[in-house]
């Protein structure tokens, strides 16, 4: 009796996992293509290869702040001059 019990325990915990493995096809059907449709997507692809020749290459930059940065570094301010006026040597 234990040993059905047992059994039958077994086959109750594998039910949820039996349930959600997948569903495999070890065996699909081989799907031919007639050859109106080899001819319709040589076709779609020849339309395709000539769409892509049309497209023009990017030769210019596209970096969108490209106008607003320079290339150069900004040189150095000249240093301040010091007055030389009464205003200037006047101690406080």
């Amino acid at each position: 009796m234990r040993i059905l019990s047992a059994a039958a325990m077994m086959v109750l915990l594998m039910a949820p996992a039996y349930a959600q493995m997948p569903n495999l096809n070890l065996m699909p059907e081989v799907v031919t293509r007639t050859p109106e449709e080899k001819e319709q997507d040589a076709v779609r692809d020849k339309a395709y290869k000539e769409s892509l020749k049309k497209i023009p290459d990017s030769k210019a930059s596209s970096d969108p702040w490209g106008t607003v940065r320079s290339n150069d570094t900004p040189k150095a301010a000249a240093p301040a001059k010091p007055k030389t006026g009464s205003a200037a040597n006047t101690p406080r």
